[in-house]
């Protein structure tokens, strides 16, 4: 039986579930950026009215965003090191600002999520579909030899068969790319709140006595 017709087809396929996990991470990814983005400007709109570190505890119980996320840690953080009579004014600040640093890195690696995949998908798709048509391409002159003929007829479908698996490579692989782009400027913006956030908290702090 000859394997080469198969190997193509299963090229095919193999792009196929990549296109659909693309497609579904693509969809999974904007639904939880959409959800954050609502829940995060609910939050900042009232975070930058917020002129005390006593007013936190309510404004967080409200919110799921990952700012409040990012308060709460802080806030627990600062209860643990006001509660450490031990430690100096500088050793709190440093615990608090560990604690503010671990869960913004969470929240970064929450929001990261699947877009390594796209990545590589990006990047693995075309040649997947090139190594595709370079077999089908192989299956035309095999078959051209075996009749003696290269008419239309002979080459026509095996010579389609690898034109459609770069094809379908090239589709897989923009989607990924343009995708993976787009998500990766969303969690720069995110990163830079996040730290405007972190370093209110921390102004809020000396604002309010609590680590003197």
């Amino acid at each position: 039986m000859d394997l080469v017709p198969d190997i193509v087809d299963l090229v095919l396929y193999l792009l196929g579930v990549l296109s659909v996990v693309v497609w579904a991470i693509i969809i999974v990814k904007s639904w939880a950026w959409y959800k954050a983005q609502s829940e995060s400007t609910d939050f900042l709109s009232e975070w930058q009215q917020t002129r005390s570190i006593y007013e936190l505890p309510l404004l967080i119980s409200k919110s799921e965003s990952s700012f409040a996320r990012l308060c709460n840690a802080g806030m627990n953080a600062m209860n643990e090191v006001m509660a450490n009579s031990v430690l100096r004014r500088n050793e709190r600040q440093e615990v608090i600002l560990l604690s503010l640093k671990q869960q913004a890195y969470l929240e970064h690696k929450r929001m990261d999520g699947g877009v390594a995949v796209l990545a590589s998908i990006g990047s693995t798709a075309p040649f997947i579909g090139l190594f595709g048509t370079v077999w089908g391409i192989m299956n035309a002159l095999k078959t051209i030899t075996a009749t003696g003929s290269a008419g239309l007829d002979v080459v026509a479908g095996p010579i389609g068969e690898a034109l459609i698996a770069t094809a379908i490579g090239i589709a897989t692989a923009v989607p990924a790319v343009l995708a993976y782009n787009y998500f990766m400027r969303r969690q720069k913006v995110h990163r830079a709140d996040m730290e405007q956030v972190a370093s209110r908290f921390q102004s809020l702090l000396t604002q309010s006595g609590v680590e003197s």
